[in-house]
């Protein structure tokens, strides 16, 4: 049997129906390829505490003395839909080469699909030998096929526990979820013939025996257009001249810039309503130019810069005494 790395299908590590790993054995052979995901091994992902909407689960301790020892799972995702899962081992604050971890999730909450003998999951995350992969349930096996796009998304850490990120996107565009967790140690390695050795592994599995899955529901604010800048030119509006706004605005989400869209450009001078003689997205902000009277020296200019794109919309003031 060869390594886990580049595998085009799941090392599955047999567990009894009721979840209770009696025994332990590699149960296929894998096809090896180009890695198909890998993680920052020496460098942790992104904390779980840092994203939004975050629970934690409790793991009962002590099943076994001489396994990795799960306590607790903190899960929360971002409102860009970027999911992490944190997974405290105390016992093992290293990631050592005789590990393997395993991270299960049933991405629709429907125990009816997916693998059967894991009540529904329809995706595994496999963590071994410094590298991470992503694989889907194909109706008899978690495979990945060769023209499959790599799970760019998927990145880990390891400190005391393992840190997983992953998009949503990634996970079937998974709105709500069930998972389960997999920590083995005591794998053996040929060095001979590369075989994975499991008579001496030990695990620990969370939820504990019969419990299920835990779940969890992936909570996104709905982004908003945000004014990051309102810029004059010249500082002040000037009689007889043209006088702009550039308004700059980001998705809350992501922080992306609005480079096309609707712009709404509102201008006075005392009781005049001013016509835009520019009025567009330009150069990645929302552009309005009025010409400035004549006789509007000492008056106030009023006005607005307003952009609409995708349903969502930013707007800003501005007013000054014309020069």
């Amino acid at each position: 049997m060869r390594p886990v790395r580049g595998a085009t299908t799941l090392t599955r590590v047999v567990r009894a129906p009721t979840r209770t790993w009696p025994v332990l054995a590699a149960a296929i052979a894998v096809v090896a390829l180009p890695t198909v995901a890998s993680g920052a091994f020496s460098a942790p992902a992104v904390p779980a505490a840092t994203a939004a909407n975050s629970t934690t689960y409790q793991d009962s301790t002590g099943e076994n003395a001489g396994a990795p020892d799960i306590t607790t799972l903190t899960v929360a995702n971002t409102d860009a839909g970027v999911i992490s899962f944190r997974v405290a081992i105390p016992n093992r604050q290293q990631f050592t080469q005789d590990m393997l971890l395993l991270l299960f999730v049933d991405s629709d909450a429907n125990p009816g699909t997916g693998d059967p003998t894991e009540l529904g999951s329809d995706y595994v995350i496999e963590i071994f030998g410094g590298e991470a992969a992503l694989f889907r349930w194909d109706g008899t096996n978690f495979t990945r096929r060769a023209g499959d796009p790599p799970a760019t998304s998927l990145i880990f850490g390891y400190m005391g526990g393992v840190t997983v990120t992953i998009s949503a996107a990634e996970l079937g565009n998974t709105k709500k979820f069930g998972f389960s967790f997999v920590a083995v140690s005591g794998i053996a390695i040929d060095p001979t013939t590369s075989d994975l050795d499991f008579t001496n592994a030990i695990a620990d599995v969370a939820p504990a025996a019969n419990a299920g899955l835990y779940q969890y529901e992936v909570k996104i604010t709905p982004p908003t257009l945000v004014v990051r800048s309102l810029k004059p030119t010249p500082a002040r509006p000037v009689a007889g001249r043209p006088f702009t706004l550039r308004l700059v605005a980001a998705r809350s989400d992501t922080n992306a810039a609005v480079q096309n869209g609707r712009v709404t450009c509102v201008g006075r001078v005392g009781n005049t309503r001013l016509k835009a003689k520019v009025q567009r997205v330009q150069g990645g902000a929302a552009v309005c130019t009025w010409n400035i009277p004549l006789g509007a020296k000492a008056k106030t200019f009023r006005g607005s810069v307003s952009v609409a794109f995708e349903g969502l919309r930013a707007q800003q003031a501005y007013s000054a005494k014309v020069r």
